[in-house]
This record gives C-alpha cells, structure tokens and sequence, in this order.
C-alpha cells in the first residue's frame, strides 16, 4: 500500500504503527495506529496477495560483486571502486526489505549462496506509486516522510531519520532540484562540518548499496541537503543523521521513480532526542495546499 514499516523484521514498533497510522490517514479511518479489524479490511480489500511468497536464488544472486567488509572511515571508503552488498544473505534481506535476522529465521539452515536454494521471503509488492509526487511534507518530530501528489492525496509515506540536535534539518519550504540513482557520494569538508575525516581533503566516494548515501539521492535546493537512501535500513527513524533526511534504499528509490522535479518539499515540527522520537507515534495533521 505504499505506507513502509522500514525495515520487515516481524516484531511491533514505532515503524509499524507509524505506517498504520498512515494508512489510516489515507483511508479516512481513525488514527490510533492498530491494525484493528477495520484496518485489516482496508488492507486485504485493496491487496489480497500473500504477504511470503517461494523464491529460488538464482546464480546471478550469488555472483556478485560483493563488498565483504566496508570501512567505516571515508578516507579508507575511498579507495574502494564499488560499495556492493556484503554477501548474498544482506543482498536478499534489502531485495525483499526484510531484517536479515527475519530472513534466517523464516529459512533456518538455508545457505543463501548456492543457487537454486529455495526460500520463503517477503512479498514487498511493485515499488511503483500510483501517481506522481509533487509534495513532500518531513516531520521532524515523528520522523516520517509523506509524499502527496498534485490533487493532494496522501499516497505514500516512510520512516525516516531526520537530522539532530548537532546539525538539524531546515525548517520552512524548498524543492527538489535532481534525482541521481546509485549515486557517488562526495564529501568536502570545506561545505560539510562532520566527519573523522576533515583533514584529509576532498573525497569521491564510489556507488553501491553501501554508499553513505545508499542507492538513491534527491537533491533540494537548499546546499549539502538531500533524502536519500542508507547501507544500514534497521536503523531508520531510530538515530540522528547529520541534517539530511535518510530511508531505506528500496524507500529512497520508490520515492526516487515518482518525484517529480521541483516538487515542493517541507519541513515541519521540531527535532527531539532518539528516544522521544521513537515513542512519538501519531504524527501532526499534513498542511493544507
């Protein structure tokens, strides 16, 4: 439905409700975030594929290129050419948006790099919108991206990580400027404030999955910021970023295919600490157009 819990790890949480109550929003329901029996019709009227699905790894699943390990200092990032997927199990685990600990569980024993394994995975759906975005509205207090499109439904929406205390998010109205799939992440310290590695000058970091950046980056209008996917989707909506607003890969490239360029894109509420942001469950009514 378009309404993403972030990361499918099977257990209840802010994510969850989250998305429930966006459902509920779009579907004129009450907003109390419980997936109620009307909440349950709402969902199986408008989709009634099954929510695991049978899939065999193929051999191009299992052949990469992978990244074993990825450095967490940019400097030694750099020197990288790709930022693939560790390995075929987190390759899976992001294809179907799952929890890699969901993914072992659901297959126990399974070896997730020999092709023609047979799995049960999650049923994601398309990754495609129903309509073009043409207005984005980031709640900084909940931590939630909703995106509008131009008759003003509300078609989407997504957990986010939206700045921090140290370096906040902007507040007030910009646009998006560009949409750059598997994107080269670039760091000058000259234009950005953080990082370990201010000293060592300009660097180009290579694209991949596991970019800093992720798979996908929406440029605003407003300098160094952007929304823009992530190489650690458990942890969306749960820390602080540095400013730029973060989602899951497979989220920031949902977003990415339907956005339109120039589409207004606003920031609302007020920053709060880790802790409040995951207990802040229902978010604030969207503004009129």
């Amino acid at each position: 439905a378009h309404f993403s819990p972030g990361v499918i790890d099977g257990r209840e949480g802010a994510n969850l409700s989250q998305a429930v109550h966006a459902f509920e929003r779009a579907h004129a329901l009450p907003e109390d975030g419980q997936l109620d029996p009307a909440v349950w019709q709402a969902l199986t009227a408008g989709d009634g594929g099954p929510a695991i699905q049978a899939y065999v790894i193929t051999a191009k699943d299992v052949a990469g290129p992978f990244t074993p390990s990825i450095p967490k200092d940019l400097t030694a990032m750099s020197k990288l050419d790709h930022l693939g997927y560790a390995g075929p199990t987190e390759m899976l685990a992001e294809r179907f948006h799952m929890d890699e600990a969901l993914l072992n569980a659901l297959n126990p024993g399974a070896d997730f790099g020999v092709a023609g394994t047979r799995i049960l995975v999650a049923a994601p759906g398309t990754g495609e919108l129903p309509a073009k975005v043409t207005r984005v509205e980031i709640d900084k207090g909940s931590n939630t991206l909703w995106a509008y499109d131009e008759k003003g439904d509300l078609i989407a929406a997504y957990p986010a990580t939206v700045g921090s205390a140290e370096r906040p998010a902007p507040s007030g109205e910009y646009a998006v400027r560009a949409v750059a799939p598997d994107p080269i992440y670039y760091y000058d310290p000259k234009r950005l404030t953080f990082g370990q590695d201010q000293a060592a000058g300009a660097l180009k970091i290579a694209a991949g999955p596991n970019n800093p950046v992720g798979a996908t980056w929406i440029a605003l209008t407003i300098p160094t910021y952007g929304i823009h996917g992530s190489p650690d989707p458990a942890v969306i909506g749960k820390r602080q970023s540095h400013g730029c607003v973060r989602l899951t890969n497979w989220d920031a490239i949902e977003l990415g295919k339907a956005i339109q360029k120039d589409a207004v894109v606003r920031f609302v509420g007020v920053e709060t600490t880790p802790a409040a942001k995951r207990a802040a469950a229902k978010p604030k009514a969207a503004a009129a157009t």
